[in-house]
């Protein structure tokens, strides 16, 4: 019997994130360990109900006529459910019937209850990118991981990847996304969008985040990326020459990107052992992505727009890389609340 549905091919690694999320969040259930529902009267630290403050003000109160809304819980762990398992808003409802787990995690009584349609969770996302609370539950987490000792520095890595986006016009406009852009890495040509990363160069926590069109230089949105109490900022070639913006946003931050060569000028010896310990600790913002892309399997932008992209990245940040990258320390943290 089908218990609980089973990640996309290749993520693999979604025990650790779940059992974790038993302690600290929800866990999704399986046949040994059966969910006991979350309530936003829990502990003030506990993230979820944190998340809970957090949309409750925007959330319908239901003190007019017409259909009463949903529990507020159940929206939430849907709007999870979603981001975990990569599915779609019909997806969803159908989840919520055929899977017994999904049900018992939810607290979802079919028999005396009345479960969300696709039309429900669809506006309970849009509700969630109206207001723009992607950043704000990201202080969220950032907050219930501060509390397991895992808190953002003095040092900042910036970094860029791309996010593929359809390039065929058979679509109602007869045009590609016109918010998307085109860029060349290596001899490849690329369309789609930039997902640009601030991440802290000792925890690699994600403290800032921006998506432009692919066609966006790098060093474009740098001053988004820094929390302005930076004391070094790491960056690949890329961000060579970038030193005002730097001093401009962060006036106690040094310039730790990579030197490049210029033309009749080839890096001294010292200059590529530089770039080489640079190289160590830049590398980190690598594993950020290799969870992104290769773990949770986004390599291609879901949604028409920036914006909605933009959305949909801090999704995944605050709720799904975040705490799969942090897994091992909040499970012993969970397992041993005394030991750091």
């Amino acid at each position: 019997m089908k218990i609980f549905p089973q990640p996309t091919e290749g993520v693999v690694h979604v025990a650790p994130l779940t059992t974790y999320l038993r302690h600290g969040w929800v866990r999704p259930p399986s046949q040994d360990h059966p969910a006991a529902p979350v309530s936003a009267n829990d502990e003030p630290g506990h993230a979820l109900a944190g998340a809970l403050r957090l949309v409750e003000p925007f959330y319908p109160k239901g003190e007019g006529p017409g259909r009463r809304p949903k529990p507020l819980l159940w929206m939430l762990k849907l709007y999870f459910l979603q981001i975990w398992y990569s599915l779609s808003d019909p997806q969803t409802e159908e989840l919520m019937h055929d899977s017994h787990a999904v049900q018992q995690f939810l607290g979802l009584d079919l028999g005396r209850d009345d479960p969300s349609d696709e039309t429900t969770i669809l506006r309970f996302r849009h509700l969630v990118e109206k207001h723009r609370l992607g950043p704000k539950m990201l202080q969220v987490v950032n907050h219930h991981l501060a509390s397991h000792g895992i808190k953002v520095h003095q040092g900042t890595i910036v970094d860029a990847t791309l996010i593929s986006a359809p390039t065929s016009k058979k679509n109602r406009s007869q045009s590609r996304d016109p918010e998307m852009g085109s860029t060349r890495k290596g001899n490849q040509w690329h369309f789609g969008a930039k997902v640009h990363v601030g991440v802290d160069s000792r925890t690699k926590v994600i403290h800032s985040l921006s998506v432009t069109g692919a066609n966006v230089h790098d060093s474009r949105p740098l001053p988004e990326l820094l929390h302005g109490q930076e004391k070094r900022v790491y960056g690949d070639r890329a961000y060579v020459g970038q030193r005002e913006a730097i001093r401009r946003k962060a006036p106690g931050a040094k310039d730790f990107t990579q030197r490049r060569a210029a033309r009749g000028r080839p890096l001294s010896e010292a200059e590529r052992a530089g770039n080489r310990w640079k190289s160590r600790v830049r590398s980190r913002v690598e594993h950020v992505f290799g969870v992104m892309k290769h773990v949770f399997r986004w390599r291609r932008g879901r949604f028409r727009g920036l914006e909605k992209n933009l959305q949909y990245a801090w999704r995944w940040w605050r709720v799904s890389i975040f705490i799969y990258l942090h897994r091992r320390r909040l499970l012993r943290r969970a397992a041993s609340p005394g030991v750091s």
